[in-house]
């Protein structure tokens, strides 16, 4: 299982950037859920978007991002996307994307963006917001 991510980089506040992560070495069929966690220098890592296959495909937010943020898959190209909108600098951070084979019954936003609900990770990429 492989997961990477791109489309990071450097962008102005008020701007927008798109993450794009893609998959290798599984079928998307078998993802249960999928999400976008990030991580600012010092801080631990938060989830702040997730889609539950198991519940037909809800989106979960942090509210930190809710309204700015978008998640969505496209299981032909075995694809998770994250829209990020209206950015400040809040949203500097390194970006990881994340899936889970396993069915979990515990669902709600708490759940959905626990870190430790997720096996499998891509290895990062840099977002940085200058105001």
């Amino acid at each position: 299982v492989q997961l990477v991510e791109s489309g990071g980089g450097l962008a102005q506040a008020g701007g927008s950037l798109r993450l794009s992560c893609t998959g290798s070495g599984f079928s998307f069929d078998d993802v249960n859920s999928v999400a976008w966690f990030r991580q600012a220098p010092g801080k631990a890592r938060g989830g702040i978007a997730s889609i539950n296959f198991h519940e037909g495909g809800r989106r979960y937010y942090a509210d930190a991002v809710k309204g700015r943020f978008t998640i969505s898959a496209d299981d032909a190209k075995e694809t998770v996307y994250l829209e990020m909108n209206n950015l400040n600098s809040n949203d500097t951070a390194v970006y990881f994307c994340a899936i889970t084979f396993t069915v979990n019954i515990a669902v709600g936003k708490l759940a959905m963006l626990q870190p430790r609900r997720y096996q499998h990770w891509g290895q990062g990429i840099q977002v940085t917001v200058s105001s």
